[in-house]
Parts: C-alpha cells; sequence; structure tokens
C-alpha cells in the first residue's frame, strides 16, 4: 500500500505529520510493502479555502490512503471520489504513524470529523 502523509519538512520517515492536507508543503510518500519513501511538493497548496483539489495536490501520485491530523470536507470527498481513504493521524512522526496505520490503529476521517477552516501553522480552525 502506498500511503501520504503532509508533512511540514522533508525529513522522510522523521518527518511529523503535518496538521492539514490542503496546506501542507510536503507529502511523504511510503510504499509499506517495497519500504520506498519519497518527497512530494504540494502543487496545490495556495488554493483558495474550500478549493482544495486533493488530487493536484499530490502532483497525480497514486497513493491509496493518506494519514493526517485534519482535512477539510472537499479534500476529504476528492479523495474518497478517487478511492483513496483517509486516516486521522497521532502526534507524531511518519514512522509513528505508519505504525499505527499498519496494525489497524488510525480511525477513518468521515465528512462529520472535516475542518471548517485553516488557523496559523496549518491546523484547524476547529482543533
Amino acid at each position: 500500500m502506498r500511503i501520504a502523509f503532509p508533512a511540514q519538512d522533508d525529513k522522510g520517515m522523521e518527518s511529523p505529520v503535518y496538521g492539514h492536507f490542503g496546506t501542507a508543503p510536503y507529502f511523504i510518500v511510503v510504499d509499506d510493502e517495497t519500504g520506498n519513501v519519497e518527497a512530494i511538493s504540494n502543487r496545490d497548496m495556495n488554493h483558495n479555502h474550500g478549493q482544495c483539489q486533493p488530487m493536484k495536490a499530490l502532483g497525480m501520485t497514486k497513493v491509496d490512503a493518506v494519514v493526517v491530523g485534519g482535512i477539510g470536507a472537499g479534500a476529504l470527498n476528492g479523495l474518497l471520489a478517487a478511492g483513496i481513504k483517509s486516516y486521522r493521524a497521532v502526534e507524531g512522526t511518519v514512522a509513528d504513524n505508519l505504525k499505527l496505520i499498519k496494525s489497524g490503529a488510525l480511525p477513518q476521517f468521515t465528512v462529520n470529523q472535516t475542518c471548517a477552516g485553516h488557523s496559523s501553522g496549518g491546523g484547524c480552525a476547529h482543533h
């Protein structure tokens, strides 16, 4: 499975998972079968609020899942329409959250858990 983790900086597996999908500067993409790790730049970072295009943000990179602290309804629905599951991250690194998703410990996002707006630091207004 290929999993994208939004991140502030490219520190590979040691990157802290970023608090919001749409405003993350990078996505750390991990293939949990091969161990391959790559960083891609967010190609939709400066979108207008509510207009996130998740496939553009991911640079059309094929992933099966996203693990993030927060996500807006538009981005979540866009990912779901593309067949990509979205999981709620815990505070910590890509490596920490990879262990948790592999063990089934991270819950999937639902539309009523999505972010209402951005706040400083990339977090969500409701957190």
